[in-house]
């Protein structure tokens, strides 16, 4: 009978432990997690790959550098969100400016949920590496504004319906959501209470 083991060089860890996701998956996804509430320069991998059961030697088979894993983890928080804001912008029950309240709803939910410790894994990054490592500055950025265009999308669908002035400038008004929401995100972290959150929304939109 044929051998149905996958054939794998000497040292290099399986791929998958019976599951869909693979390691790397696994490391990103729990990475994602652990580096939203402590950032990178504070998470070791030893946690990490405790979790997840990879030996220490076998990381480098995956990632590069903790550096790599950080962008990987960058890219996999970028996809995972990008799908949340699509699900609450895109509401077809909804009204833009309801959909973008939908969101700011969700999301204190969550920091709720999760006894507010874990906030914008974007805004952290932001805060701790993007002055300080020119090869996160630019990914993060990145991020921002690809979620700057999203809500500045809904906003030029509040124009269609009468929501907002056509001349609101759709593009800065998102800027403006993005910049005043990381900080409310950030004090909301620090008083461990949705009131800041609660406090930029109701000016936000009362500024329509």
């Amino acid at each position: 009978m044929e051998n149905s083991t996958p054939t794998r060089k000497r040292g290099r860890p399986l791929k998958t432990d019976g599951s869909n996701m693979t390691t790397k998956e696994k490391l990103v996804r729990y990475g994602t997690v652990i580096l939203t509430e402590k950032g990178l320069a504070s998470t070791g991998l030893d946690e990490i790959l405790k979790t997840v059961g990879v030996p220490k030697g076998s990381f480098y088979h995956y990632f590069a550098s903790k550096d790599d894993f950080g962008l990987a983890v960058i890219q996999h928080y970028e996809t995972y969100f990008a799908n949340k804001l699509d699900r609450c912008l895109w509401n077809k029950n909804r009204t833009p400016l309801d959909c973008l309240a939908d969101f700011i709803e969700e999301a204190k939910d969550g920091m709720t949920r999760h006894a507010f410790k874990r906030g914008c894994l974007i805004g952290n990054l932001g805060q701790e590496l993007g002055a300080l490592n020119e090869k996160f500055r630019v990914p993060l950025e990145k991020v921002f504004l690809d979620w700057q265009n999203r809500v500045a999308d809904c906003l030029e669908r509040a124009k269609t319906t009468g929501q907002i002035s056509s001349q609101t400038d759709s593009q800065e008004m998102a800027a403006f959501f993005w910049i005043g929401w990381e900080g409310a995100i950030l004090r909301a972290k620090l008083v461990k209470s949705c009131a800041p959150l609660d406090l930029f929304a109701k000016h936000f939109f009362n500024s329509f």
